[in-house]
């Protein structure tokens, strides 16, 4: 899926589409994202040394693990973060750096997900985490 697919189920656009593509691939989501330098979350964060925050890779990991639902969201549902939990920030991520996600669903119980998912870059792992979301009406 490109961006346009992806702002079929996805809500999120401008700077907080958090994709450049995603795929279903053997019972996983996998995203990539490339940091170009310029996001608004790097202009802070940090001056002359740029890292992109911990709950921007959460973001970019939440909305990968969305094409798993991608039959469930409408345009009149809406995927919200319920939870994180375990979270580990491994290794920071930087501008030019391309990242990869992958996410699988380990249970469900509608409307709730429950989820778990990794960051890498460059075969690094940079997060890992187990997260939950709810699909709710609009």
């Amino acid at each position: 899926m490109n961006r346009e697919e992806i702002m079929k189920i996805l809500p999120h656009r401008d700077d907080m589409l958090l994709l450049d593509d995603a795929e279903y691939v053997n019972g996983e989501a996998v995203g990539h994202y490339t940091v170009r330098g310029d996001e608004f979350f790097l202009r802070g964060h940090f001056p002359d040394n740029p890292i992109v925050p911990g709950v921007i890779l959460c973001e970019i990991l939440a909305q990968s693990a969305c094409v798993l639902m991608k039959d469930n969201i409408t345009e009149e549902k809406l995927p919200v973060y319920t939870g994180l939990n375990n979270v580990k920030f491994r290794s920071p991520v930087r501008p030019g750096d391309k990242i990869e996600t992958r996410c699988k669903i380990k249970r469900a119980k509608h409307p709730f997900y429950f989820a778990e998912g990794t960051v890498v870059v460059d075969g690094k792992l940079c997060v890992s985490a187990e997260f939950s979301f709810a699909i709710t009406e609009k």
